[in-house]
């Protein structure tokens, strides 16, 4: 009976063990699943971005020219966008327009990254002067509305596509200088630093050899998520007259100029350029999420 009892416990045992060790590979399987969708989207959505720079940037100016004999027309299979009142098409001028403000976004978003990983590390690893100082630099930038900040340092820059990237880049980094001094604060209080510390290292040295690598995650997946507002901004920008000139073909001036013409029912002046940017601004975000869910551990927990 004993011997009966025995069996029967270890078998019991037995199973619970591979219950335990099935649900585990579900588990882990599952993650893995998680992660590949999360790889393959993300793939996709860069292909398309790319696709739409490379695309714009190597159409002609010729496919820009006027032709009035095809102006103001309706969306058709000829013209998926119409033409506008110049009688250019409006998918060309879209595509080439979404391949500038994904140039434009791009610079101005790797300035201020940069930007915002120097401070952020500067300020942390810092003394309590250099840190206060950097939080009030940080809180007198985030006191001014965005959008007017970025218009005078437009117009002191004498407006023009340089003095809207000079806004851009100058402006965009403060929410991820916080961010960063935030992350570097929490890697200082870990024992590996404290060793260093006791080892003789210098500030520099452990910035160098223990918090930049760290950062390296946090960096990338903030630059892509910069982004998106870099784009509606100089859209915004743009629209208002004081970003790119009126003879290139940005979404700022294509929106800019179909406000004249939808009183009298050329809708796809505006709408279609619009959505494009709404889904290009909508990617871009995405792409971000799907690289921080993928370089973030905690993400990649989830």
């Amino acid at each position: 009976m004993r011997g009966k009892a025995a069996n029967l416990k270890e078998a019991d045992a037995g199973m619970k063990r591979m219950v335990i060790s099935m649900g585990m590979k579900g588990i882990f399987a599952k993650k893995r699943g998680r992660r590949t969708a999360a790889a393959i989207t993300g793939c996709v959505f860069f292909v398309i971005l790319l696709a739409i720079y490379i695309g714009g940037a190597l159409l002609p100016d010729s496919a820009l020219a006027a032709d009035f004999s095809q102006k103001s027309l309706p969306p058709s299979m000829k013209h998926l966008f119409g033409t506008d009142f110049l009688g250019r098409d409006m998918f060309v001028r879209t595509v080439k327009g979404l391949s500038l403000s994904l140039a434009v976004g791009a610079v101005a978003s790797v300035i201020s990254a940069l930007i915002a990983l120097a401070v952020g590390v500067t300020a942390a690893m810092g003394r309590g002067i250099a840190d206060h100082a950097v939080n009030w630099f940080i809180d007198v930038f985030m006191s001014v509305p965005h959008t007017v900040l970025i218009i005078l340092i437009s117009v002191a820059f004498s407006r023009g596509a340089f003095g809207m990237l000079v806004g851009l880049a100058v402006t965009h980094w403060v929410s991820l200088a916080r961010i960063i001094r935030g992350e570097v604060l929490q890697i200082r209080s870990m024992q590996y630093i404290t060793a260093s510390r006791r080892f003789g290292k210098s500030r520099l040295w452990i910035a160098r050899k223990h918090i930049l690598p760290h950062m390296l995650p946090q960096f990338f997946v903030g630059l892509i998520l910069l982004f998106p507002h870099a784009i509606m901004h100089e859209s915004g920008l743009t629209f208002l007259g004081f970003g790119l000139p009126p003879e290139q073909p940005a979404i700022g001036i294509i929106l800019s100029e179909s406000m004249k013409y939808l009183s009298g029912g050329a809708f796809w002046l505006a709408l279609f350029p619009g959505l494009a940017l709404v889904l290009l601004v909508l990617m871009i975000d995405k792409l971000g999420n799907t690289i921080r869910s993928l370089l973030e551990p905690r993400e990649a927990q989830l």
